[in-house]
């Protein structure tokens, strides 16, 4: 069963940029149908950005723009680059399948934007 790993996460200033990366371990793994989380403080968790099942991305509205999806296939990783950061995109942030019968929550990655 392939493990989603997340790390990138930390304290960054408003308009700031970070890069998360999500490592596949246990087979070669696609990233279709697969994406990026995120959950803050008393929120709901919501998807911020994925693959679909033919590999084309897309985003919520409140990233757009901002944050871009990308996936390296030779080292297995997934990442999140976000770009001018806000105080709202505080968030843990999770990789995840879009399907929820193959979903494993993992811990995720803090991302702190604050000044």
């Amino acid at each position: 069963q392939v493990q989603l790993v997340e790390s990138g996460g930390g304290l960054v200033q408003p308009g700031g940029s970070l890069r998360l990366s999500c490592a596949a371990s246990g087979s070669i793994f696609s990233f279709y149908n697969t994406g990026w989380y995120r959950q803050a403080p008393g929120k709901q968790r919501e998807l911020v950005a994925h693959f679909s099942s033919s590999g084309t991305t897309d985003y919520a509205d409140s990233v757009k723009g901002r944050f871009a999806i990308s996936r390296d296939n030779a080292k297995n990783t997934m990442y999140l680059q976000m770009n001018s950061l806000k105080p709202e995109d505080t968030a843990v942030y999770y990789c995840n399948s879009l399907i929820p019968s193959r979903q494993t929550w993992g811990q995720g990655t803090q991302v702190t934007v604050s000044s």
